[in-house]
């Protein structure tokens, strides 16, 4: 359980990062960005590139953490 939780704050952690890196305005006037949100009617592009990000740097944790192994298991 503890797991899921950590991999949930990953994701939402990148949420807010990408969206703060695309949408700028949103620490200045959030409503506006939410009005223009709801009215293209675009409530799943956030989540998609959030996805598509989150599954890139998930590769590359594993590829780390085989590495890190390959790299533990010849030391014994």
């Amino acid at each position: 359980m503890k797991k899921i939780l950590t991999e949930i704050l990953y994701f939402m952690a990148l949420l807010l990062i990408l969206a703060l890196l695309q949408h700028p305005d949103l620490l200045s006037s959030p409503l506006e960005r939410a009005a223009r949100m709801t009215e293209k009617g675009n409530f799943i592009h956030p989540f998609l590139w959030t996805s598509g990000v989150y599954l890139a740097v998930g590769l590359v944790r594993l590829v780390v953490k085989y590495a890190l192994y390959l790299k533990n298991r010849k030391k014994k």
